[in-house]
């Protein structure tokens, strides 16, 4: 198996990019009419691009390989004057990932939302094609055009359904986009004017050796840039457009913006670890402090926002900032230990939030059916009268027989079951992949230097903060889950047994699975991720693999070169 996937490297790269992009045309030139064939062709596709991406996980994790880092020319020419496109360990997790919310968004979107509008499944495709080269690009201007390709697909993607809610939110959430893409192009157009290159790989090399009258203007470039990352991996105070946009978002296309935070963290990771790492010079580690104290903030933010709110949809926004200013957090530290913690976290916590989005559609669907009896405005017990004292014979059916005991119909408890699954995870309690992250980047922020090694270290005050706000924000994340259970499984009589389809079950079946998996086999994934992290925070074979992969000489057709 991986014989075969090395002869396709690094062409196989290409994959996660050209799949989407001519799947998104072949859509695009059928009839509207024909939404049957693109359904099909869209999980046909991400299922493809899924079994390509876990090829490619396999591949840069191959042990005792002499290369688990993949690098492509598509026009043939060195860096840092081509464009190049650079696959390692992070980025497979980051493709794999996004292929596993991708199709279970896809497969749930086919019962009923994929009709709600038109061109649904050609901007799925397109997204799914900017979040792969966003993934996969190793230049900064590619890494722009990705991202507006993912933005455009976006928007579209938001308004999908239509209704003044998501128009409302939609108009808001192109105009901080727009905003947050200026801010990426001035950034970008500072760092060419001070390295002369907008290879990262090259930009990493150049920053050490910039001229100390143009260091400052170099780590104002920098934030400029960075805001624009930060605001798509919302950082407080810029994520007020988060919970508004994606609460008004159909289900399947919130749990694919679940995607969107991870891409700005994703970013922040890649660059900061490669341009400001500790062989920086000057500029190591530059703006860390920034980062843990923006990071602890949103964690607080998210917190209470949560703690404010019984509306699922924006539950699920709220949580979806909380994973984001965790790893915000745990990235500013810059150590390797707790990178890989972060790193195990970070799927773990995408496939919770997707999957609590998807859940929100089906509760409130089963809760709105029985609106007249149980209205989602009504904050009364109905098993309480006037008095507060329990109503005589309400556990009774019309029968006169008692309710208690009587067997939950199994849609009802797949509902209830996945909540409670999502809840462990999102607040991090035992024995889920939750807290199993949590509990790694807390032993990393009290040893950096591993279980042993790390004696007579302290973690200082804004290690301590961080330790307290993740156990503070567990807590608060479990009163608000659990609060909002209890209006939707306990507090609510003569409702219909929920109507639950197996496409819609299943995709938020297998999201959970999946954070099953990652605990059941913590110990080899976590392997994983710390040989990520290590990279991360050892450059040097990532620059030296771009820098030096040289372009195929005189490429020659396969019938010439069989000809004696």
């Amino acid at each position: 198996m991986m014989e075969f996937i090395s002869l396709l490297m690094p062409h196989l790269m290409l994959a996660p990019i050209m799949l989407p992009m001519l799947t998104a045309a072949l859509m695009l030139l059928m009839r509207e009419e024909l939404q049957r064939v693109k359904l099909t062709l869209n999980i046909l596709s991400t299922l493809i691009g899924l079994v390509i991406a876990v090829a490619l996980l396999l591949w840069t994790d191959q042990a005792g390989a002499p290369v688990t880092m993949g690098v492509y020319q598509p026009g043939n020419w060195p860096a840092p004057f081509g464009i190049s496109l650079a696959l390692d360990r992070l980025s497979a997790l980051m493709l794999v990932t996004t292929s596993i919310v991708a199709l279970a968004s896809i497969v749930f979107a086919a019962v009923r939302w994929h009709r709600a509008g038109v061109h649904f499944h050609p901007l799925f495709q397109f997204q799914l094609m900017g979040l792969a080269g966003a993934f996969l690009t190793a230049d900064l201007f590619n890494l722009f055009v990705f991202f507006e390709i993912t933005l455009a697909a976006s928007y579209g993607l938001l308004l999908h359904g239509s209704g003044r809610a998501r128009i409302q939110s939609g108009l808001h959430y192109i105009a901080i986009n727009l905003a947050a893409s200026s801010l990426f192009l001035i950034g970008v157009s500072m760092l060419y004017g001070i390295t002369g290159t907008l290879n990262m790989a090259d930009l990493a090399s150049a920053i050490p050796h910039v001229d100390p009258a143009d260091r400052g203007l170099l780590h104002a470039a920098a934030g400029i840039l960075a805001m624009a990352f930060l605001i798509k991996a919302a950082l407080w105070p810029v994520n007020f457009w988060l919970v508004p946009a994606y609460s008004a978002a159909t289900a399947p296309v919130g749990a694919l913006f679940a995607l969107m935070t991870k891409l700005g963290v994703y970013t922040v990771l890649r660059l900061w670890t490669l341009v400001f790492s500790s062989q920086a010079g000057e500029s190591a580690l530059f703006g860390s402090n920034w980062l843990i104290c923006g990071g602890l903030l949103t964690m607080a933010f998210a917190a209470v926002g949560m703690l404010g709110t019984q509306r699922l949809t924006n539950m699920a926004g709220y949580a979806a900032i909380l994973s984001s200013g965790t790893l915000l957090a745990a990235t500013g530290f810059g150590q390797n230990l707790l990178t890989a913690g972060l790193l195990y976290y970070l799927p773990s916590s995408t496939f919770a939030v997707a999957a609590l989005f998807l859940l929100a559609d089906l509760l409130d669907r089963w809760r709105n059916a029985g609106a007249r009896t149980a209205p989602y405005e009504d904050d009364e017990a109905p098993f309480l009268n006037a008095e507060l004292v329990p109503t005589t014979g309400l556990n009774l059916d019309e029968d006169e027989e008692v309710l208690i005991g009587r067997v939950i119909p199994a849609a009802a408890a797949f509902l209830g079951l996945a909540f409670l699954v999502c809840t462990l995870i999102i607040a991090g309690l035992p024995p889920l992949s939750g807290f199993v992250g949590k509990i790694a980047m807390l032993n990393a922020v009290l040893n950096p230097m591993g279980v042993g090694t790390s004696a007579g270290h302290q973690p200082g005050m804004l290690g301590w903060t961080m330790l307290a706000l993740m156990i503070a924000t567990g807590l608060v994340a479990t009163i608000s889950l659990v609060r909002v259970g209890m209006r939707h499984f306990w507090a609510s009589h003569d409702r219909n047994t929920p109507q639950l389809r197996v496409a819609e079950g299943l995709p938020i079946a297998v999201l959970l699975g999946c954070c099953i998996a990652l605990t059941v086999q913590a110990g080899p994934v976590l392997r994983y991720m710390q040989n990520a992290a290590d990279a991360l925070h050892a450059p040097g074979t990532y620059i030296h693999g771009v820098l030096t992969q040289a372009p195929v000489p005189n490429p020659v057709p396969v019938r010439a070169k069989e000809q004696p």
